[in-house]
């Protein structure tokens, strides 16, 4: 009997160099030694905020799709954490305050468009963004925490009350991820679906680096 790798093997190997590249973005690489500021800070989360309200929108509207609701919990949302942290850290008037930059506007469209018309899209987005979230993402809270002497509020979003084990809600979302019956086209349409959301993330970031350059010069 042929061996058949499992898809998310795949995709961890196939995106290793994607992955590793956004991380090691200068934005978040200087945030991460304490070497930006708490407005740049904030520029990070707004620009979360419009990847998430893409994706949140996607979500609801795949909630009902077979394979797309094996990967749905409510237990993952991002925004209201996202909307709290701004309004502690803008104020109420948050939303008047905040606009996405031009990666972030194409990363978000880039997801409205998946996440409308296709499942194996909306699924690479989603793995992408929520296992990054419960991985690294909580390593980054807690940095950021001490950084800039949060408490809770300010980094809800990186905070995941409702996940008792997030070791274990990943391996449980990797299973699903392998059990998915798409055949070897529709899988390396994902596998090329999450370079993309790698690249997009990685522009974000640059011109993050970039707004925040021009806010000091």
């Amino acid at each position: 009997m042929e061996n058949v790798t499992a898809l998310s093997s795949v995709i961890r190997e196939r995106t290793r160099e994607a992955h590793s590249s956004s991380e090691g973005a200068s934005f978040m690489s200087t945030l991460l030694r304490g070497e930006r500021t708490r407005d740049d800070y904030i520029s990070l989360v707004a620009q979360h905020y419009f990847i998430y309200e893409a994706l949140e929108g996607a979500t609801e509207r795949m909630r009902h799709e077979p394979i797309a609701a094996r990967f749905i919990s409510d237990r993952l949302a991002r925004l209201p954490a996202l909307e709290a942290d701004l309004s502690f850290l803008i104020g109420d008037n948050w939303r008047d305050r905040i606009a996405p930059l031009p990666a972030t506007a194409r990363y978000a469209a880039r997801i409205d468009q998946v996440g409308a018309t296709w499942v194996g899209g909306f699924v690479a987005h989603h793995y992408t963004r929520y296992l990054g979230d419960l991985s690294g993402g909580i390593h980054i809270g807690r940095v950021l925490k001490r950084q800039f002497d949060f408490d809770t509020n300010g980094i809800g979003f990186y905070l995941f009350g409702d996940i008792a084990d997030p070791s274990e809600f990943k391996n449980v979302y990797r299973e699903e991820l392998d059990a998915v019956p798409w055949d070897e086209v529709e899988k390396e349409r994902v596998i090329a679906e999450v370079l993309t959301a790698y690249r997009f993330n990685t522009e974000v970031f640059e011109d993050l680096a970039r707004e925040c350059e021009a806010r000091i010069a």
